[in-house]
């Protein structure tokens, strides 16, 4: 994890200990420094810190005078005062001073990384609070985990970044969006950036799961637990114990099984078919799906409690119509993946087509068009005749002739803004009230929608 972390305290062989133990805990940026007189001039140049774990009693500047240099000088950087005695009155006016926590040496491991953690989900939150107030784009500390998702749409760098900041905490992740929109792929890459990237990631279909087979699937089972149980079998959650669970397609999943998973997602608890033995499972759990989890809940066809648990943070992919800038992006990727001639390239017309085109499948249908017409092309740039059929033989619609409205004396004469609501509401009416249909069907983003149905009233 790419936190920056930085202890101060005089007592070299405590800095060690400390140090040792953040490392063990999965901290990999620990800077130590025994003096509180460097650590200020290392703040006051700009180094940055997430994270900042200050000895109370030092010889040349107490903890205090510390916290008051790093507030004023770097007030995203979390603090957390260590001291040798308990003091009541100064604990509370570290907190008043914005240290984050206050603890006694010595400091036992599990308080210690509990203490850290909660810090940095603190410091990560405030951080998703602040991408919308900055005007520059939003830019990753480690853009590794994240290479394989190719985007200059400021939205989706936005939704990037928060999926970084989720990633370095351990609450569960629900990932939404349109079918092909690359859930699986942030998934992984928030996986790759947390604590257990260095454990296995499962990836579970739950649309393929039965009732019958939900908790062998899951819990496992002891040889004999049923009729053809020959040997015992290992179950997801033991087999991705430490790891990440990856539940696609969670929307689809029996609402007579979802109080199963939601016991799992409350204490870790499971018991193995066959056993009356408890055995426990640390795992952090990443769902995905397209359907709309909101109307669900409130038809009663998804648990709301496994919902806003499933819900801890929340990461909206748009669809591939709402950033067209990345089209061309993709396209090069795409071709250097299925064209062997470093020389392959598609020309204007064709590119042109292509820009008009919505995408109903998202990335996953360009890189399928890609493909096909690499094939076609045979080694020679890609014309509009490579182009598959549905896409050549597409007729734009062309908009309808605008009325003279100051000749239609008898009409009240509309602005666009109320012409937009009275259409929406229509086509929302007409959708069942169903969010994500009818964001479809507009060409708008559900994120957008539901910003526009609140400003009209609508829940």
């Amino acid at each position: 994890m790419d936190d920056q972390i930085i202890i101060v305290d005089n007592d070299s062989i405590y800095l060690d200990v400390l140090w040792s133990r953040l490392s063990s805990g999965g901290f990999k940026n620990v800077i130590i420094e025994d003096t509180a007189i460097k650590a200020v001039e290392m703040f006051k140049n700009n180094i940055h810190f997430d994270l900042a774990l200050i000895c109370m009693s030092m010889p040349d500047m107490n903890g205090m005078e510390l916290l008051e240099i790093i507030k004023s000088t770097n007030p995203g950087t979390e603090c957390i005062m260590l001291a040798a005695v308990n003091d009541a009155k100064v604990a509370v006016d570290c907190i008043r001073k914005g240290a984050y926590d206050y603890l006694l040496k010595p400091v036992p491991q599990r308080d210690l990384l509990l203490s850290v953690q909660r810090a940095l989900e603190r410091r990560h939150l405030l951080g998703l609070l602040e991408i919308d107030k900055r005007r520059s784009l939003p830019e990753l500390f480690s853009k590794g985990p994240f290479k394989t998702i190719v985007t200059r749409s400021r939205n989706m760098l936005k939704v990037l970044k928060e999926a970084e900041l989720h990633a370095r905490s351990d609450v569960p992740v629900l990932i939404t969006g349109e079918s092909g929109t690359g859930k699986e792929l942030l998934a992984r890459a928030v996986h790759a950036e947390s604590l257990r990237a260095e454990f296995r990631m499962t990836t579970v279909n739950m649309a393929a799961l039965t009732g019958s087979l939900f908790d062998a699937e899951f819990f496992g089972h002891t040889k004999g637990a049923f009729t053809g149980a020959e040997r015992e079998r290992t179950g997801y959650l033991e087999h991705t114990d430490g790891g990440t669970l990856f539940l696609d397609e969670i929307g689809i999943m029996p609402r007579e099984l979802q109080g199963k998973l939601l016991r799992v997602l409350q204490n870790g608890e499971y018991i193995r078919l066959g056993s009356n033995k408890t055995q426990k499972a640390d795992i952090r759990i990443i769902a995905a799906t397209n359907e709309d989890m909101e109307h669900m809940v409130a038809n009663k066809r998804f648990r709301s409690d496994l919902y806003y648990r499933l819900k801890g943070g929340w990461l909206h992919l748009p669809p591939l119509r709402e950033r067209k800038a990345d089209i061309p992006l993709l396209i090069s990727v795409f071709l250097k993946e299925f064209c062997n001639d470093a020389r392959c390239s598609i020309d204007v017309q064709a590119m042109s087509v292509l820009m008009s085109y919505n995408y109903p499948g998202n990335v996953r249908e360009l890189k399928s068009v890609i493909q096909a017409s690499v094939n076609l092309a045979q080694g020679k740039p890609i014309t509009f005749n490579c182009l598959p059929e549905h896409i050549r033989n597409r007729k734009l619609r062309m908009p309808e002739p605008v009325k003279d409205l100051e000749k239609e004396n008898d009409q009240e004469i509309l602005s666009m803004a109320q012409m937009e609501k009275s259409h929406i509401l229509k086509v929302y009416k007409q959708m069942n009230l169903n969010k994500s249909k009818t964001a479809r069907v507009l060409g708008i983003g559900l994120n957008t929608l539901r910003r526009k149905l609140s400003a009209y009233g609508q829940k």
